[in-house]
């Protein structure tokens, strides 16, 4: 079941969801709506290895506008620090930027409960499009969960404090050293 706006609130005032910083104003019928912080992170190569930590920079968007183009993934993430204790995070972007040909996940917008940090996003576009920082960009939504669960309390992404690149190679390297073979 998706949580209704109210209860959004409602979930904030128990302290089951934890959103900062809080703007009433930025809450929906059944969202909220989450900006997107002024720093990106850009990878160095055009080819990217999965089985390593690839170079990047990261840039500030200027209050101006940055240009973003087709064919690269840029990393940004969220103003608001987001936690959940008891309920399913997930995250979408907002009609009126889907409407302008970007994406703001492209697989990522499933959170785990028990996650808190700031999501990162990854924005992908159709056409050339002028950014913005501080920008609604996305809106995180919350299901409840039936059953027993193990809540996320140390993955690779847990606690982060900014953008954050794919950590995957840690997954080759935890692979590696389970291997029979090692």
């Amino acid at each position: 079941m998706i949580l209704s706006g109210i209860e959004i609130e409602n979930e904030i005032a128990n302290g089951n969801i934890v959103i900062t910083p809080f703007d009433r104003g930025l809450l929906n019928p059944n969202s909220y709506n989450l900006r997107l912080h002024d720093e990106l992170l850009v990878y160095d190569d055009m080819q990217i290895d999965m089985k390593k930590a690839n170079p990047y920079h990261t840039l500030k968007i200027p209050e101006t506008g940055f240009l973003l183009e087709p064919g690269r993934v840029y990393l940004g993430r969220t103003v608001e620090f987001t936690e959940t204790k008891t309920l399913v995070p997930m995250l979408e972007g907002r009609s009126s930027v889907g409407r302008l040909g970007l994406s703001i996940h492209i697989t990522a917008g499933f959170g785990d409960v028990g996650f808190k940090g700031y999501w990162t996003l990854e924005l992908h576009c159709i056409q050339p499009i002028l950014i913005y920082p501080f920008v609604e960009i996305c809106q995180i939504y919350y299901h409840t969960i039936k059953g027993e669960y193990v809540p996320y309390k140390s993955g690779k992404y847990q606690n982060n404090t900014g953008v954050q690149a794919s950590m995957m190679y840690l997954d080759f390297e935890k692979m590696k050293s389970q291997s029979p073979n090692a």
